[in-house]
């Protein structure tokens, strides 16, 4: 399977980040505008982590959940 790049544009449609799925651990990759690691997801486990890999939720894979209102 190959990997697939989407992006995350906020309401004025500016970029400010974007989600790498395909893994073969059914896990996605979230990143910020930058380039810079905000955390991952797990599809199999329902997770999100946050970059440093604390629980960010524990019932949900949603990488929307890494975005605040601290990123304007």
């Amino acid at each position: 399977m190959a990997l697939v790049k989407k992006y995350i544009r906020d309401g004025r449609n500016r970029l400010i980040g974007s989600v790498t799925t395909g893994f073969s651990d059914d896990s996605s990759v979230v990143r910020d505008a930058e380039g810079g690691l905000k955390g991952r997801t797990s599809d199999r486990f329902n997770t999100t982590r946050d970059a440093h890999g604390n629980l960010v939720s524990i019932d949900t894979s949603d990488p929307g959940l890494l975005f605040g209102d601290d990123d304007e």
